[in-house]
This record gives structure tokens, sequence and C-alpha cells, in this order.
């Protein structure tokens, strides 16, 4: 304690959880620490997405043995392809699923206050037109419903007429318009959601692998899974982990990992494409996210502001892909640009302005009707208790990982102490209440952020990357200025006009899990999506950075680069179609 702002008020961070923890929080000591293990651990969890990161929280705090594999990076799948949004389902009001809406709401105020840095509150302006299938009365209806079910302990919403409309988005259409609310719900970083949540995991003794992928599934008495096989996906190292039981939250990749653990297991899933495009905000400015149906199928897309960028999806179609290549098509970005085109005509929004693209596979439950629109089929989750202990969850959303994964653990410890597996008493986890890493300390208020960067600036680092710093680790940020501290070169941009800097890519290595140049360019800094050259131009450095931090040879650093290229090629491929 002790540390003051400009202003006088006392910096909340000094009393945070110092990072420099003996959890294994790179992805060299994960591995190492994978292959130390003398005892059989509780539970194997596959899948490194938010509901892998998720249960391993949840049964790493209640005191349970975890190992987490993942065949990839954390987040690689559909947790870092979102919408990026905390929010509680408006349109779920209309499907008459109040439970859910309720349940969600609930959630977005948890993790308001568990991960501040993370989730924040977003205007929404969704515009009403004439011959609109709502009239502007029954949406308003629908807000002031939303509003109640969140117990009011959010802003509310009020309704502008179309002269406010103009004033606050002039590019938006007013043909037509009858009002608009204005209600909040929040943003996120999907990706970074995802890593805290597991470095959070560690910190509580959960081991966690990336780049390790589970290979086989042995079985012991009453064809009961034991242990399991896994291999590092870039030396080929193999390691056995005994285990009492496997969860299975491999998102997109569920069936594949039932079909792994039993031959002819029945598909639970009916995966849809989610893809997104991003636009320059100075082609496309909004102050708030603004709610768009589209003109075809009236299917409801956002138009969302991201920093300096704007983004627009989400599309929703059936797809059978492997989840890994999955990527936009030019039928998906001209679909999205149509919606710009009909909501802001006068941003005059073509191809030649999206900066970059992502997409990814919702794993929702098939319900056994093809008929069945695409966005009609449920967002809600479930758990199967299948073939020898395995306990796999499907379905779901981002906002309600928390509590998706507070039932998986039930689940898994019931199906445990059923089989006389497990004994012990076990703590309470307190998810509900606990702060993720960069949220110890800190209540992401305007006056602790400037704050705190300020502080950052103290070491010798420039207003705009103590900023970005602050809103990408939080409390946490202090950490990653102090690595410039002990050597200046760390303080670098790795791109010239941006604020991401080398000591990003150290702090990734060190404490964040990352393995490969794309986890770095990907989902630790997203250069990937923000730059106007998709990153490209941040690579060498990058790559560097590692090679020498990691011991790579010039073979593995060639290879590096090369699968980077491949990432940025998959985005982009539709400019070629």
């Amino acid at each position: 304690m002790g540390h003051r702002g400009p202003d006088g008020s006392a910096l909340l961070w000094s009393a945070a959880v110092p990072y420099e923890s003996p959890a294994p929080t790179s992805r060299a000591a994960a591995f190492q620490a994978l292959k130390s293990l003398e005892h059989e651990v509780d539970l194997v969890i596959v899948g490194g997405g938010i509901n892998g990161a998720g249960i391993a929280r949840d049964a790493a705090r209640r005191g349970l043995k975890v190992v987490v594999v993942e065949q990839n990076d954390l987040a690689f799948g559909t947790s870092s392809r979102s919408s990026k949004l905390i929010h509680g389902g408006l349109r779920y009001l209309e499907q008459y699923r109040v439970h859910l809406v309720f349940e969600s709401v609930t959630e977005r105020q948890r993790l308001l206050k568990c991960a501040p840095h993370l989730v924040a509150p977003l205007g929404f302006l969704f515009p009403v037109y004439e011959g609109d299938k709502q009239p502007l009365a029954m949406i308003r209806a629908g807000m002031w419903l939303y509003d109640g079910l969140a117990l009011f302990q959010h802003e509310r919403h009020r309704t502008l007429d179309p002269s406010e409309c103009k004033a606050l988005v002039p590019q938006l259409d007013l043909t037509g318009l009858t009002g608009a609310p204005l209600y909040w719900d929040c943003a996120t970083d999907d990706a970074r959601l995802t890593l805290e949540t597991a470095i959070d995991a560690t910190l509580h003794g959960a081991i966690i692998c990336p780049w390790t992928k589970a290979i086989t599934f042995e079985r012991g008495a009453g064809q009961r899974i034991r242990s399991v096989v896994v291999k590092c996906a870039q030396s080929g190292e193999e390691v056995r982990i005994k285990t009492r039981g496997v969860i299975n939250a491999t998102g997109p990749w569920a069936d594949d990992t039932l079909e792994t653990s039993r031959k002819d297991s029945p598909p639970l899933l009916r995966p849809t494409k989610g893809v997104h495009i991003v636009i320059d905000r100075a082609r496309l400015n909004l102050p708030h996210a603004v709610v768009c149906r589209h003109p075809d199928d009236s299917r409801v897309l956002f138009a969302i502001p991201w920093g300096d960028r704007t983004y627009v999806g989400t599309s929703d179609t059936d797809e059978q892909v492997d989840p890994s290549e999955v990527r936009a098509s030019r039928a998906d970005v001209r679909y999205l640009l149509r919606a710009v085109e009909s909501y802001f005509p006068s941003a005059n929004v073509s191809e030649d302005d999206v900066i970059a693209t992502w997409a990814g596979l919702r794993p929702l439950i098939s319900e056994g009707d093809s008929a069945q629109s695409e966005s009609e089929v449920s967002r809600e989750h479930k758990i199967f208790v299948g073939d020898g202990g395995m306990v796999t969850v499907a379905g779901g959303k981002l906002t309600t990982y928390r509590k998706m994964a507070a039932e998986v653990v039930d689940a898994a410890v019931q199906e445990l102490k059923s089989s006389a597996l497990l004994t012990i008493e076990l703590s309470a986890s307190e998810t509900e209440t606990s702060p993720l890493p960069g949220g110890v300390g800190f209540d992401g208020s305007e006056g602790q952020r400037g704050a705190l960067a300020y502080e950052i600036t103290k070491l010798g680092i420039e207003s705009d990357i103590a900023t970005h710093l602050v809103s990408t680790y939080g409390s946490r940020a202090i950490e990653v200025a102090r690595l410039v501290k002990k050597d200046p070169s760390a303080g670098a941009r790795l791109i010239e006009g941006r604020p991401e800097i080398v000591a990003q890519v150290d702090f990734a290595i060190q404490q964040e899990l990352a393995g490969s140049a794309t986890d770095v360019l990907c989902r630790r800094t997203q250069l990937s999506l923000r730059d106007h050259q998709n990153g490209l131009g941040a690579l060498d450095a990058v790559v560097a950075r590692m090679q020498s931090a990691l011991g790579w040879n010039s073979e593995r650093a060639n290879e590096e680069k090369a699968r980077y290229r491949h990432e940025v090629a998959l985005q982009t491929a539709w400019r070629n179609e």
C-alpha cells in the first residue's frame, strides 16, 4: 500500500497477488509439471476454451487435483471467435426463454465485479423502423422486462427519437425510423477472459498444458477411463496421466473427443458458423453498438465499436468443417456488408474496407430437427455422463460460462462419489465473488485506470502504451511495465504507431502459457485482427524475441513464421474467391 495517483487517491493494485508465483504459468513449466506428476489426479479436463478453463478454475478452487490439456492454444477455437459480448440475450425474450435471460444478466453482473478490466458496460442502440415486425412500443416493453430481470442493477434503458439518433450516430439511416431504445450490456475480450480464468486455476494448483493433445483414453476395471495418454504437439513427447475422472470440454471438437474415447459414439452437435468483419472506425464511427436486423432474413446482427476499429457480426449458418480451418467466405463478408449498407448507407463501406475477419463454430446441441433454422437452435448447454465415466458439456454461451462450469464440476464430483473414487470434503469455489487475476485490487473505474496508467508512465513508458496496458491487463499491467524497467528494449512498439510492445511478448511467454508466435499475435495481443496488415509487420520481432527466450533454432523460427502466415491467409482467403 502507500502508492498514490496524480489526484492523491490510493492505488489498490499494490495489494494484489504477486505474479512471480511458483504456479506453472509458462508453457514449458506446465508441461514439465505434467511430466513430473507422481500421483493420480482427480480430473483430466480435455479442452482449453472458456468452458475448460472455467471448469478447471472451479474444480481447483474446491481442492480437486486438476490437469487441463488443449491440443492448440488456450481459446484457440470458439472462445476467441465469439461476438466478444457479455450479454443477457435480449432476443431470447422473443423466444420466451426468460429463465435464460435472467441467468445471463445475473452472470453479467458477477463478471462486471470479478473482471472489471475485461468486462465493460457498452451501450446498444436498437433502431426501430416503420413496418418492423416488432413495433417500438413492443420493443420498449421488452426493454423494461430486460431491465427488471437485471433487478435494475445495470444502467436503465432510454428511448431516443430520430433527431437524437441523428446526433448520436450521424451515419445511421433515418428513413422510416420511429425511435431507438438505448440499452446496456457489456463487451469483453473473450480470449483474455479465457486466459485469466485459466491462470487463476493455475494459481490454485491446476496444471494447464496448451499444445498438448489427448490421444488415448485407457480403461481399467469396469471399462472406466483411468488414464489419458497425451502428446506434446510441438516435441512429440507422450505422457500418461492417471486420473479418477475425465471431462470433455472441447466445444466444436466434442464429437471427435467422444469418438476417440469410444468408436461409433452418436454425434451430439449441430455446429453453426459465426463470422465477423473488422472495419476501420474512421469509416464506420459508432459511439455505441447498433442492433441491426439483416434486410434479407431479419437475423439480428451487431455493429460494435472496438477501440480504433468497428466490427460487424455475426452470421449463423450450418457448417461441417474442421474447426481449425473454419474461415469467412466472400458470401459471408458480402452478407454482413449488406447489413452495413442498409443501416449506414452514407458510410459507403465496401469489401476494400474490411481489415480482417474471424470465424468460429458454435458447438450447439443437435435437437434432431433439420427443418429448424440455425438461429432457432437452443444456446442452452447440456451435461452428459457417458461411457467410461466421461462427463461431456456441450452448448452454452460465453456469458454463463462460470455457472456452467460449476454445474459441470458438480456433475463430475457426483459421478466420482457414486463410483467411490472421491471421499474428501471439498471447499466452496467462490468463483461468483472472487476476482480474476487482473481484477485483484482493481475496480475498473476511470479514476483508478488513470492512476495506474500514470504510475506506469513513471517507469518511462509513453502514456498511450500505459493506457493500453491497463485496459488489457488490469492490475497486472504493472507487472508488464516492470519488464520494461528491467529491460528497456522491451518497451519498443511491435508496430509503429500502435501501443502493443515487446514486453507483452515476454509476459505472454513467462506468465501466460504462450507457446507460439500465433498465440501472441492472435490471442495475447490480437494484432492479427486490429492491425491493417494483420500483424505481419510485427512477425519478425515476435519470432526473434521468442526464439531468444525459448531457444528455438532457425528451422523452428521459420516454421513459426510460416504458421502465422497461414493463419493470416485463412483470414484473407475470401478475397480470392
